[in-house]
Parts: structure tokens; C-alpha cells; sequence
């Protein structure tokens, strides 16, 4: 069984706070990746106490604008984040007695912003597909929003010296000592460039042969530019945390030696092998980093010592890439197209899919299966047979009335309140036979024969249109 080298440093006995947890995370050595001539270690930053390497800038960022009173007692703080950033302030800062405002993009994982509102930080979501310099954009939204607040202090990780100092003081000595003063390549991708810089620098003063190597999604300017020494329009990608339509002023692009960009679909899916061979639950830009790392490796004729990280905890997306149902709706799964209704149906019955419900179910199960799983209908089976659909206004039209008789009638059967006149299609129709029963404000029931195959909504049809655009 592979173990962790130590850790730079050892807690003993209770701590104080939190704070006291950050950093000191432990490596472990990858043993069931193909690394060619090269060992491959990774350090685990999403053993943080909020799960990322952003509690590391989170604390330092935090503590210099204390030490220079930019940040006063019972203060604002306020930062665009991806999420982690706000997740390593709110861990640092609510504590601490300061108010946080987090301006997010709307592209962010749900869980990321349950954890800031469960923490008590004030989230503003904003859209993810501006520019720098639209009103709207999340980094000038925030800027906009302190420049309101008398004394509020905007983070700008993307600026703030500590944030890549964090990196020079904590982490870069953490791998040196966890290495035994032997490491050849570090594996970074850059979201504010911290992380490269401050690594960048400590490496550079105590050893110049290890060589900085970026890890960037397919989309991101900064591999590109790397590259070529040439700006590219940025594109889009899913992949959280890194890559950015613009060189952050953090970001020593100097540093690298080295640039990757990586594919959306390769970053998840070995992110999800990092889960299933080694055990080891990493978010989305771990994959983007260890495919890198073994893109790496893989060209070295001489063994070599490399480290990259698990930057966060793969908790945090549980919802998106970990669930098979997202990448077939991101395209990112391989799905043999049919050309027709079969393509649309994402979330199949068969694959379990499909939140039903049996018509001797009760409304309330229905309405909890609903809420539950964030539907508006629900088709009705008996075995494998469908026999109906019930939506909500059909369980409200059944409930409401007198207070005295509501709790019997939530314990009615749903195929008292269900629709029975079904119109339903076959999968291997064309995307026209829809057209109809969207005209009826209706949800396409699929059947394979007899068989039910599952749902196409109008939210199905645009997802369907955007992936074949």
C-alpha cells in the first residue's frame, strides 16, 4: 500500500483554530498511472480545512491587509472568486468578525456556493460568459461593489503580492522538505498565479533545475501564449479554478518551461480515474493538472522526481463531472449519435435516470420525489409500463381546497391525480415530432416500442441545438 511521505509538519494534541490546520498537507506517490521513467507525486491541498489550496492565500492575503490596516475591525472584505478563493476567505475571515461579499460566476459547482452561504458569506452570482471590462464581468462587478462600501477591502488575488507569497513562504517549502531537496518539475495551472509565481521564485533560490511546468484547459489563454508569445481569443471551458481569458499580473509566465493545454474531457475523465485507481476524490483541475504531469512524464527519457496537486476536493462537484448523466448533457461522455430522439434523452429510465413514481404512490411521495430531485413532473409506472404523468399543477389541483381534509388527500394515490391521455413518441423519430407537443406546453414521453426510454423537455432540445451549433 503506498504511504504518504511526511508532512513538513506534524500536529500534536488539540489546536487552537482552524488557521492552525492550514497548509502542511501530505504527498503521496501515484503508483498506478503509466509515468514512463518518472515517479509522480501528488500533494494533497484539498486536506485544507475548507478543501483547497486557496485557504493558503485566503489566510496571507487576509493577514497582510491587517498588518497594513487596508482591513479594520468589523470590515468588508470583498473578492471575485471561482469559489475556492471565497471558500479559504470565509474559513479566514467570518471568524474572524469581518462581513464578505463573493462575486461568482454562474458557471461555478452548486455545492461551492451552498458551502459559502452555509458559511455566511453574501454571494452574488454573475454571468460567466463576459469579458473583462463588461459591467457584468465577475472580477469588475466586485471591484464596482467595494468601490460602494466605505472601507471595504477588495481582495484581488489576481494583484495581491500575497497571495503568490503565501506560496513562496508555505508550500514551496513544504514540497522541498517532503521531497528530500530533490524535486525536477512541478506540475501548476494558473487561476490568479500565485501558485506559479511564489513556486516559481522559492525554486529558483534553492533549486534551478526544477522547471515549472503549466497545466491549461483547451480554451484558456495562457498555454497559447506560452507557446507562441501571441494572445488568443479565449474560448470556453468547464474545467473550475483555472485558465483565464487574460494574463492575471500574479502570473510569472516567465517561470514555465513547459505549457499543456488539456481538453476538457481529458481533465474529467482522469480526474474520475484519479477516484477509482488510487482513491483519491480531486476536483476538476486536478485532472487538468495530472494530465499535464503524465503528458510530462511521458516525454522524459530520464527519470525524474515531478509533483502537481489535488487542488481541491472533488466534494465539491459531486453534482457536475462525477455524475455520468452531466457529461452526457456537456457532451463530454462518448455517445454513439443516432440522429435522432434517442440523441435528446440524456437521463435514460433504464440507467435509473429517471425519477418516477408508481401509481399506488401517495401525492406526497410524488411531491417529495419532486422536490427532491428538482423536477416539475413525473411519469408514472406500473412495472416498467407507463400508465401516466403527474406535474405539479395536477398534485396542487388535488390537494388544495378545506385545511381540515389536506393531510388525506397528500395521501391520495397518484393515479387519482395523474393525466392518462399520453401523447408519446418513439426514440427513433426525428427532433421535428417534438415540435407538436411543445405547442401543447407538453413534455415529450420517449418509448423504444413499449419500452419508456425517459423525458425530452424544451431545456433537453436547447442543450441538444448548443452542442451540434
Amino acid at each position: 500500500m503506498t504511504q504518504p511521505l511526511p508532512v513538513a509538519k506534524a500536529h500534536r494534541g488539540s489546536i487552537s483554530t482552524l488557521e492552525d490546520l492550514i497548509g502542511h498537507t501530505p504527498i503521496i506517490e501515484l503508483k498506478k498511472f503509466n509515468t514512463g521513467t518518472c515517479r509522480l507525486f501528488v500533494k494533497l491541498e484539498s486536506q485544507n480545512p475548507s478543501g483547497s489550496i486557496k485557504d493558503r492565500i485566503a489566510l496571507s492575503m487576509i493577514e497582510a491587509a491587517e498588518r497594513s490596516s487596508r482591513l479594520g475591525r468589523d470590515g468588508t472584505i470583498v473578492e471575485a472568486t471561482a469559489g475556492n478563493t471565497g471558500l479559504g476567505l470565509a474559513q479566514v475571515g467570518l471568524p474572524r468578525g469581518y462581513r464578505l461579499i463573493l462575486v461568482v460566476p454562474d458557471k461555478m459547482s452548486r455545492e461551492k456556493v451552498q458551502h459559502l452561504r452555509a458559511l455566511g458569506a453574501d454571494v452574488h452570482m454573475t454571468r460567466s460568459d463576459v469579458g473583462k471590462g463588461h459591467p457584468e464581468y465577475y472580477q469588475d462587478m466586485a471591484r464596482r461593489i467595494a468601490g460602494e462600501i466605505p472601507g471595504a477591502f477588495y481582495v484581488n488575488q489576481f494583484s495581491n503580492p500575497a497571495n503568490p507569497a503565501a506560496h513562496e513562504k508555505t508550500t514551496g517549502p513544504e514540497i522541498w522538505e517532503q521531497l528530500d531537496h530533490d524535486v525536477d518539475a512541478v506540475v501548476v495551472g494558473v487561476g490568479s498565479g500565485g501558485t506559479l509565481s511564489g513556486l516559481g521564485r522559492f525554486f529558483r533560490s534553492v533549486s534551478p533545475k526544477t522547471e515549472i511546468v503549466l497545466a491549461d484547459p483547451v480554451g484558456s489563454v495562457l498555454a497559447p501564449y506560452v507557446q507562441s508569445g501571441e494572445l488568443i481569443e479565449a474560448g470556453s471551458w468547464v474545467v473550475e479554478g483555472i485558465g483565464e481569458d487574460f494574463v492575471p499580473p500574479n502570473a510569472d509566465l516567465s517561470f514555465v518551461k513547459h505549457a499543456y493545454s488539456i481538453p476538457d474531457r481529458e481533465s474529467l475523465l482522469i480526474a474520475r480515474t484519479l477516484l477509482t485507481r488510487e482513491g483519491i476524490l480531486g476536483g476538476s483541475s486536478s485532472g487538468t493538472l495530472l494530465a499535464a504531469a503524465l503528458r510530462y512524464c511521458h516525454e522524459q527519457t530520464r527519470p525524474k522526481r515531478v509533483v502537481t496537486f489535488v487542488c481541491d476536493s472533488g466534494n465539491k462537484y459531486l453534482s457536475k463531472f462525477y455524475n455520468d448523466f452531466w457529461l452526457i448533457e456537456q457532451g463530454i461522455a462518448e455517445r454513439q449519435p443516432k440522429g435522432n430522439l434517442g440523441d435528446l434523452v440524456t437521463r435514460t429510465y433504464r440507467e435509473g435516470g429517471v425519477v418516477v413514481v408508481g401509481p399506488e404512490d401517495t401525492l406526497l411521495t410524488a411531491y417529495g420525489r419532486m422536490r427532491t430531485a428538482d423536477v416539475s413532473q413525473l411519469p408514472v409506472l406500473d412495472g416498467d409500463r407507463l400508465v401516466g404523468i403527474l406535474d405539479e399543477s395536477d398534485i396542487l389541483t388535488a390537494v388544495e381546497g378545506a385545511e381540515g381534509g389536506r393531510k388525506q388527500r397528500f395521501q391520495a394515490p397518484a393515479s387519482s391525480a395523474m393525466t392518462t391521455r399520453l401523447h408519446t413518441v418513439q426514440a427513433n423519430e426525428p427532433i421535428d415530432a417534438l415540435l407538436p407537443l411543445f405547442e401543447r406546453n407538453e413534455v415529450a414521453l420517449v418509448l423504444d416500442g413499449e419500452e419508456f426510454v425517459g423525458l425530452i423537455t424544451r431545456i433537453d432540445l436547447i442543450n441538444h441545438l448548443r452542442l451540434n451549433t
